[in-house]
């Protein structure tokens, strides 16, 4: 016996609502940093501090607050592309991979990265969301996936390297625990062979 999902047209997100969705999280993320640097970097204390049950909450507020406007403007356009990909294979799906991406990056920071110090950054969602695609294609065996995956790694793959220890002030921590969550989410969504789906 075999059983198939057929994911309905009303499932489906449009390139201009993907392009705008995207484009309103990354102005949020724009007008916060414009907040944070008028109140003298005073949104900073709502990233993530290590092993502080205070902090624990902030991992979802951490994702959209950035150290500076070369920070948040080193995020955009990746952010930009890569959430408009993942989005447009549904909302259900962007969520969850946008969610396990947040959750996991936060409480690997909140677990391992150095006392003492707060992360901000969109940039294991980043990471989250490149994992998701790479990763999706190749469960799924959709071809299309799998060229926009190969198209993905060829424009970004070089940030894979941000998974691990070395560069000072760079959370490498966010960018692996990103990772882990967006593959997670990739696996746990498109595992089954026999799903009927639209190829993004």
């Amino acid at each position: 016996m075999v059983s198939s999902i057929k994911t309905g047209q009303s499932r489906q997100v449009t390139w201009p609502t993907a392009a705008i969705t995207m484009t309103v999280i990354v102005a949020v993320m724009w007008l916060l940093e414009l907040v944070d640097q008028a109140r003298n970097n005073a949104l900073d204390l709502y990233g993530i501090e290590p092993r502080d049950s205070d902090s624990l909450l902030y991992i979802f507020s951490a994702p959209l607050l950035h150290n500076g406007y070369g920070h948040v403007a080193a995020n955009s356009v990746p952010l930009l592309v890569m959430g408009f990909l993942v989005l447009l294979s549904g909302w259900a799906r962007w969520l969850a991979a946008t969610l396990a991406s947040v959750i996991v990056s936060g409480a690997v920071v909140w677990l391992v990265a150095p006392a003492n110090s707060i992360t901000l950054g969109a940039s294991g969602v980043v990471f989250g969301w490149l994992a998701f695609l790479l990763v999706r294609g190749f469960v799924s065996r959709n071809p299309t996936q799998i060229a926009i995956g190969i198209v993905v790694f060829l424009l970004y793959g070089g940030i894979i390297a941000g998974v691990l220890p070395g560069t000072d002030g760079v959370s490498w921590q966010g960018h692996l625990g990103g990772a882990i969550g967006g593959a997670g989410a990739a696996w746990l969504l498109h595992r089954r062979r026999n799903v009927v789906e639209a190829p993004w």
